[in-house]
């Protein structure tokens, strides 16, 4: 079999005509060739056994697989016995790297773009190369599977029927409590990337936004060391210091009860509190009476306790 190689995009490796074969436990399997096109090829979130047979067949048989990390994608590669070229394909190239995909893909190449794990596109730069792809009138085609948000939901024993989608946090306190007060607004449940580093932090803020809520922390998902806590936000947090934060994790949250449309007190005074350490209270005010339900008078007035207490003011003329 030829021999497998990772290069730079534009450069011609000459390791013999390509083997479009692969292998599952023992049995080789030949792989046709793509039509050409740009395929968006989902990939396991952890168990390497959870890739689907399409999947396999399409890494095998394009021309390029396009990826994040090389060595991450040798995982999968390797395992399965697939000899297609490995090209970089990540936030700090992307833009220099886009145009030499458009230019393969002119001349007919098939190319499988895939991220590090999961679904393409989903918190990574794929979407702007998808979208120079239509511009330039070539096919785009969807290899669905495995998705770490989807996965989380369904094991989170929260309501699906409505769900929305966040991301990750913002990194600094003040502005993830912001973002949290915004998306505590959204009468649906509520999934979040979050790293190791700031999980507990994270669920502390969560704790004094939405501490009522049903939660689930959902840990290293299909990998070894799975593990799924359900429990109110509120006590979540209680827990966190006991957390293990090796891994990666999602968070579910429930959606607001019936009677959560007002911003509890406790949740407005965190919200005034952030904002009027980088605000005024004019610009703080108008936001928690957009963000909080409850009437002007009743935030200013507050917002003024609140600026007093920072300033250290006693409040005596």
């Amino acid at each position: 079999m030829r021999a497998k190689t990772t290069a730079s995009y534009g450069t011609e490796v000459e390791a013999g005509s390509p083997d479009r074969t692969f292998s599952i436990h023992g049995h080789v399997l030949t792989a046709p060739k793509p039509v050409p096109g740009l395929y968006l090829v989902a990939t396991p979130i952890g168990h390497l056994g959870d890739i689907t047979l399409r999947a396999l067949e399409t890494l095998a048989g394009v021309d390029i697989i396009a990826c994040e990390d090389t060595r991450i994608t040798r995982r999968l590669t390797d395992r399965y016995v697939i000899s297609a070229q490995l090209k970089q394909y990540h936030e700090h190239n992307a833009a220099m790297a886009r145009p030499k995909i458009l230019e393969k893909l002119a001349q007919g190449a098939s190319i499988a773009l895939v991220s590090d794990a999961g679904t393409p596109l989903i918190s990574d730069p794929g979407f702007k190369l998808v979208r120079e792809v239509c511009a330039a009138d070539h096919a785009v085609i969807a290899v669905p599977g495995a998705s770490s948000v989807l996965t989380a939901l369904s094991v989170a024993a929260l309501p699906t029927d409505r769900f929305f989608f966040e991301g990750f946090l913002p990194s600094k306190e003040g502005a993830r409590r912001t973002r949290l007060a915004e998306l505590a607004k959204i009468d649906a449940t509520l999934v979040m990337f979050e790293s190791g580093n700031r999980v507990q932090d994270t669920l502390s803020d969560l704790a004094a936004i939405m501490g009522a809520r049903d939660a689930a922390i959902c840990r290293e998902l299909t990998k070894l060391h799975e593990a799924i806590t359900r429990a109110p936000v509120s006590e979540l947090a209680k827990r966190a210091d006991t957390l293990e934060t090796r891994g990666e994790f999602v968070l579910v949250i429930g959606p607001p009860p019936a009677d959560a449309l007002v911003m509890g007190q406790d949740a407005l005074d965190d919200l005034l509190r952030s904002s009027l350490k980088r605000d005024s209270v004019k610009d703080a005010v108008a936001h928690a009476v957009e963000l909080s339900g409850r009437h002007r008078r009743e935030i200013y007035a507050r917002a003024l306790e609140l600026a007093k207490e920072i300033r250290g003011d006693d409040g005596e003329d």
